[in-house]
Formats: structure tokens, sequence, C-alpha cells
């Protein structure tokens, strides 16, 4: 489904213009990396922003920690003055009820030491001696029996404790008298520190310092709300003590349940901070521990704020790059529109040539890729124009020659029959010279009346050479040899018919003049590569057919000449004066089929001419190598055949 999907977005975009493609390319290009690089500097402001917060939670922290220390150290400087006093340990230990007298006085002295000390400490609100001594009398605010808190949850606890501290962290703290009374404070959450007093190796009561929590954290208790962070602190058993007032975390059930689960992930991962969400709200949560206390204080932190600041900075930014890559998409489109110009008019020229219209070429200026490719299409025009001229050409060619066949033809079958007669006469003389001379003038006679297409196999065209000799050699007292070097794997290569037998005839009229003592020799060499003269003209892959005679040769000057206007297509004859033969015209046939190899092959194929005076001349042609499949009707094409 996907891959589908991404197929047909592939397809649909694949045909649009180049111009929407390159301005949907260069919003991706410019909005991508705008959006990626916006979301890792926000996401980093982010984390920044964070880690400050969590920074200045830690420091606030352990500012109030420190206060918190010191209120510590006054109810345990409280407790330790108290115990200390040995008329008051006196006091509580003795077991005998104390004279009037002497209770005044002790009063007057120890206890008022006590209440002294309450009154230097402001923030103690309870200093409390507790004794199982069953003769002390109690003295109001002071001295009380331990009775009174023997119901306490806390008191077994207490007295496991051998004499160490124990800290108790309370919402209320009821009347110890019990009566209907309250000074204000007892409605109100206090911290107490709670101690077995020892004397002379036994148990002797319990003394008491109180404090209110307002007064212990007082940034946990503040009259000012804040709203978005709040203090706590959180005793031994996880109750959380905190300023129910206030509206951040007081009144949120929810929130108070995830701050519970998370400070129970912290103690037991034993970290200092955790973030976590509520109702899609991210909180910071900071803790300290309280050694002396075995509490933590707690600052919870609503990080709310901090991330709807950047969220909403973010969103801006990435509008603002919206618009700016939009109103640069405007501009880049009008621009590639100006650009693509002269591309749309190659494009439209493009399509009148697709629909057969073939414009002289394209007046496009300027450079660039589109003004090259402009100037590539203008000779490609020009080209196939060329092209279509030689068709032209090479279809009034063949129906030229197709027409002088017709002529010939004219009663071909009585000439055929005519010879034939005469040749059975000549067999029945025994005349055997003249019966295989007409049999070789009747393989010339089919050869030239049957014209079915321009291109014959090499064999056929050799064929009809050895036949062409074997006429010739009528006329001459020494014949004419003809040697014959072909690989048989190129008997079957593709040639244009008649074109070696007009070299050989140039061969046979104007090699010799008559007068050679050696024998009159036509070497045909057929090879793939260079041929006999060291001539390299073909390209790889191509055919070298090298036709060679001993006879007198040509000038250097001569031969330069010839060449030139072979190569060179002049429509006039060439008069080449030579030693025996007088003023003679030759060079039309040789001309002629370099042409028409050109013509049907193209440029890099033709022939040449090589020859050193009193020794030989030799006609190098080159050609593709094309093997002729089927006879004369049939052939594999090569990439050269025009």
């Amino acid at each position: 489904m996907g891959r589908n999907m991404a197929q047909s977005i592939a397809h649909w975009f694949n045909r649009r213009s180049m111009q929407s493609r390159l301005v949907a390319a260069y919003i991706v290009i410019l909005l991508l990396p705008s959006l990626l690089v916006s979301n890792y500097l926000f996401s980093e402001i982010r984390e920044s922003y964070g880690n400050d917060t969590l920074k200045q939670a830690q420091y606030s922290v352990e500012m109030e920690r420190v206060n918190i220390r010191n209120q510590i150290e006054a109810m345990e400087r409280a407790a330790q003055l108290t115990i200390s006093d040995s008329e008051i340990i006196d006091y509580i230990s003795r077991e005998e009820e104390l004279p009037v007298e002497d209770l005044l006085e002790l009063y007057r002295g120890p206890l008022t030491d006590m209440i002294n000390i309450q009154i230097n400490n402001p923030n103690i609100v309870h200093l409390r001696l507790f004794s199982n001594n069953r003769y002390l009398s109690e003295v109001w605010p002071i001295v009380f029996h331990e009775r009174r808190i023997q119901k306490e949850p806390w008191y077994k606890q207490l007295e496991e404790l051998n004499g160490k501290e124990l800290w108790l962290f309370k919402n209320e703290d009821p009347d110890i008298l019990h009566r209907n009374v309250t000074d204000g404070t007892n409605q109100m959450p206090k911290v107490s520190l709670m101690r077995v007093i020892e004397a002379g190796g036994k148990r002797v009561g319990v003394i008491e310092v109180s404090m209110l929590l307002k007064q212990f954290s007082p940034k946990a208790f503040a009259s000012i709300k804040d709203e978005g962070s709040q203090m706590m602190i959180a005793d031994r058993n996880g109750t959380i003590f905190m300023d129910e007032q206030q509206s951040f975390a007081g009144d949120n059930l929810e929130l108070r349940d995830a701050l519970l689960e998370t400070f129970g992930k912290m103690e037991q991962q034993q970290l200092s901070e955790m973030r976590f969400v509520v109702g899609q709200q991210p909180y910071l949560l900071v803790s300290a521990p309280l050694e002396q206390a075995n509490a933590y204080i707690l600052n919870l932190v609503s990080l709310q704020a901090v991330s709807k600041d950047i969220s909403k900075a973010q969103a801006q930014i990435i509008g603002f790059n919206v618009i700016i890559i939009t109103l640069l998409s405007v501009i880049t489109y009008w621009l590639n529109a100006i650009i693509l110009k002269n591309l749309r008019r190659l494009t439209e020229a493009m399509k009148k040539v697709r629909r057969g219209e073939m414009p002289t070429g394209l007046p496009l200026s300027g450079g660039g890729e589109i003004g090259e490719l402009a100037h590539h299409f203008n000779k490609m025009i020009h080209t196939i124009n060329e092209l279509i001229a030689q068709g032209v050409k090479k279809q009034a060619l063949t129906k030229e020659a197709e027409l002088r066949t017709l002529h010939s033809q004219i009663d071909s079958h009585f000439l055929y029959n005519t010879l034939e007669n005469i040749k059975m006469l000549a067999e029945m003389e025994d005349q055997r010279t003249i019966s295989d001379s007409l049999t070789s003038l009747g393989g010339m006679m089919r050869y030239n009346f049957k014209w079915s297409g321009e291109y014959v196999s090499l064999q056929d065209e050799i064929r009809h050479i050895q036949n062409y000799i074997a006429v010739m050699n009528i006329r001459f007292d020494e014949p004419i040899a003809l040697e014959l070097h072909i690989p048989p794997g190129l008997m079957e290569i593709e040639v244009l018919k008649m074109s070696l037998q007009p070299i050989v005839e140039n061969a046979v009229k104007h090699a010799w003049s008559g007068t050679e003592e050696e024998q009159s020799v036509i070497r045909i060499e057929v090879a793939e590569g260079k041929g006999s003269s060291g001539a390299s003209d073909s390209r790889d892959g191509g055919i070298i057919i090298t036709l060679r005679d001993n006879g007198m040769g040509i000038g250097e000057e001569r031969l330069q000449r010839l060449n030139e206007w072979v190569q060179s297509g002049h429509s006039r004859e060439m008069s080449l004066s030579g030693p025996g033969n007088g003023q003679q015209a030759i060079g039309i046939g040789l001309r002629n089929v370099h042409e028409r190899i050109r013509l049907y092959y193209g440029e890099p194929y033709g022939l040449r001419i090589y020859s050193v005076e009193g020794q030989f001349t030799e006609v190098v042609i080159t050609l593709p190598k094309v093997l002729l499949m089927g006879g004369s009707s049939g052939y594999e094409k090569n990439a050269d055949r025009r």
C-alpha cells in the first residue's frame, strides 16, 4: 500500500513541468532544513531552560535546607540545654514528693530557665518534659506526667530508639490536657523533636520540642503564593506536608497522587530530581534529604509556562519561515519562468519535429546548458535535413538504377535463351572455350539484369568478377590471373552490388600497356583490420577489401590529384596521362563507388588509392562488418548502415 502510494506520488511528480519541480525542490531544500534546524535549536533552548529551571529549583531547595538545618539545630540545642540542667533532671527523677517551698524555688529557678529558652527561641511553640515519676507534680505548661502521651501512636517507636531522637511531623496537635480551649496553634502543622531522658542509667522521662512548620520551613508554608512552584516536606512515611491554601498543588488531587508516585520512584532509584506529566502538563520534582529529621524537602515546579513560551516562539518562527519561503517560492517561480523560457521554446521546436515539421534552426542566444542544448539541437536538425536529402538522393539513384535495369531486362529471357542455344552449339562442336565464355557472359548478364536490391553478399560480387575476368581474357593472348585471399567466414559479408567490378574493370583497362613480360595479376584480399599496404582506414570492427594489380602504377603527383578528386566528389572528369596509354579519362568509376559507399554506409567509409609507379596500384575499400542473412533480400543491420 505504502509502496504503491509512493510510486503514484513519484509518477505524479515526474509529470509536472520542470519549473514546478524546481520550485518544489527549492521549497523542500529550504523548508526542511529550516524546520529541522529550528526544531533542533528550540529543543536545545527547551533543554537549556529546563536545566536552568532545575538549577534554580535545586538552589531554592538547598537554601531552604540550610534554613531548616538552622531550625533543627535550634530545637536540638533547646532540648540539650534542658536535659543538661541537673536540677530539672533531679526533680523529675526524685522518688518522693517535693515540699512546696522547694517546688516554688524550682519554679523560680530551673523551670524559669526552661521558659526563657523558649522565649529566646520564639519559633519554638512547645518545650515540655514528660516523666513517669508518680511523685511528680505537673507544672503547666512545662512538666507533665508521661501517661498523657503513652497512648500516642509514636510512643512505642520512641521506646525502641533507645535514647535516639524521634522527629514527628503532624498536621495538628491536640491539647495535651484535653481541654476544649485552643491557643490557635493546635490545628496548625508542627514538627516535634522527641527524646528519651536517662539519668543514673535509668529512664526518667521524655522531652518534647515543637515548632510550627511555617517557622520550620518558611518557603513551604509561605503566605505569598507562587503559581509556578511549591515547596513541601515529606516525612519518613512518605506523608506530604504543605500549605493546603496554595492553589498550585493543594486542590489538585490528580497532581498530588502523581507527586506521591513520583516521590516513591525517586526514593527507590535514589534520584534527586525527576520529571513527570499530569494532564499533558510537565512538572519537575526536586528533593533533598533532611538527615537529622529523617525527612525530605521537596520542590514541585511547573514547566508548563516555560514550555508554553518556547512553543509559542517556535510556532511564530516556523510561521515566519513558511511566509518567507512562500514569498521566495513565488519569486523563484517567476525567475524560473524567465530562465526556462528558452527551454520551453526548445521543447516546442522538438514537438514540431515530432509532428514532421523540420525547422531550419532555432534562433536562441545566450550560453549555458540551454544555449549548448539549442546549439546541438540546431546541428541535429541540420544533420537530419542532410540525411533526408541523402535519402531522397539515394531513392533517386535506386529508381534510376531500377529504370536502367528495367530497360536492360527487355527481352532478357530471349537473350538468355539465345546464349544457351549458342552455348549448346559450341559444346556440340566441341568448342569448350566458347562454351565457357558464354557461360561466364550469361552469369554476368543475369547478375546485371537481376537488380532486386542494393546489397549482395561478397561471394556473389566475387563470382561476378570471376565471370568478368573470364570473358575479358578472350581478348588477351596472356590471360589475366585473379588471385583471391578471402577467409570463408567473410564470404557472407554485405557489400554494395557492382562496387568491386568497376575497380577490376578499371585495372583491366588501364593497368597494363601490353608490353609487360610477367603475367598480369589482380589480387583481391579481404580482412578485418589493416590492408596489405599498411592502410588503416576502417573503424573497429570494420572490413578492409584490397584490390591490387601488378601494373604500371601511377606517379606520386598524379596519385595525389586522383585521391583528392575521388574524395572531393567533383562532377568533372579527370585526365591523367600515363606511359603507354596516352590521355585517358579514368577515375569516374572509382569516384562513383566511393560516393555510393559513403551514401549508404556513412562518412567514415569509402575507398582510397595507393600506388608505386612501375610496381603496383592498390585500391583499399573500408566497409562496416555486416553479415548478409537470407541471400540478397535479408541481412543483419549494422549501426553504420544508412
